[in-house]
């Protein structure tokens, strides 16, 4: 097989990943969407932008990783005020820990600067069905609880990796996430705009959260899907079934209470 295990530049393997040869025309396909994607990198280079490309299934994230890994290898040099190229890491996934850690290693011994995005990840269904039909192991921590801990963790362990040039994106909606972060940045003493920590939510979710951030001068975006409806609704129920909590007891009585105190504020003049 052309996979070496250890290769540290082909990342962990997964023991449910399937290798087929391309077949002539597939070989083409992988050629163009090469061109494309560098296309769109070496765009995001001339223009001081950062380009986040997303996760997917766990089952065919190894490919996403590898390609990510060359452009980072490309646009991430050390000479540049700021990454170009983020990869993003799904922490429900249990090799989340190892595989950021490798990345880590892997962009400090290389000379380029790792930049990532944190979400949660909200491929459950899919995720575990799989696993089950294949009879392989839950590639997701068994509880919520474990999830929140383990994007806590990862968070934690890029903020101490900092200094060493470390870049992401803390993309949740979730208050205690977002609380302990930007008390660590001033713990650690990271500057609030420039220091390489960026917060994103969705539009019209936690916007709370997003002008609070914005409000205390941190890097903070709100992030809008478009495109046809038949693909931009799956993803808003993916993000909606990610973000259950929100909707649901406290959460949903606190955005409610909110939502109400604003409208008053604009309609009445009510403080």
């Amino acid at each position: 097989s052309f996979v070496n295990p250890t290769d540290l530049t082909m990342g962990p393997l997964t023991q449910f990943l399937q290798v087929e040869p391309l077949s002539p025309a597939e070989i083409i396909q992988s050629n163009n969407m090469l061109a494309r994607l560098d296309i769109l990198a070496s765009a995001a280079d001339k223009h001081n932008v950062g380009l986040m490309v997303d996760a997917e299934q766990s089952y065919i994230q190894p490919c996403i990783d590898y390609l990510v890994l060359n452009l980072q290898r490309k646009y991430n040099t050390r000479d540049k005020p700021a990454p170009v190229i983020f990869n993003t890491f799904q922490c429900y996934l249990k090799d989340s820990p190892l595989r950021i850690r490798i990345d880590l290693e892997r962009s400090r011994r290389e000379g380029f600067r790792f930049a990532a995005k944190l979400v949660r990840g909200a491929y459950m269904i899919q995720e575990r069905k799989r696993a089950r039909d294949m009879a392989y192991s839950d590639p997701i921590y068994d509880t919520i609880e474990e999830t929140h801990g383990n994007y806590n963790a990862m968070v934690e362990l890029l903020l101490e990796n900092h200094q060493h040039g470390a870049a992401f994106m803390v993309a949740s909606h979730n208050e205690d996430s977002v609380k302990l972060t930007t008390q660590r940045m001033r713990d650690l003493g990271i500057a609030k705009k420039h220091g390489g920590i960026y917060f994103g939510q969705l539009r019209g979710m936690c916007d709370h959260v997003s002008y609070s951030l914005g409000h205390g001068g941190y890097h903070v975006f709100k992030y809008v899907p478009y495109g046809p409806i038949k693909e931009v609704i799956p993803y808003l129920v993916r993000r909606a079934e990610e973000n259950a909590s929100l909707f649901e007891g406290d959460g949903a009585r606190k955005e409610a209470a909110m939502l109400t105190k604003e409208i008053q504020r604009r309609l009445l003049g009510q403080a």
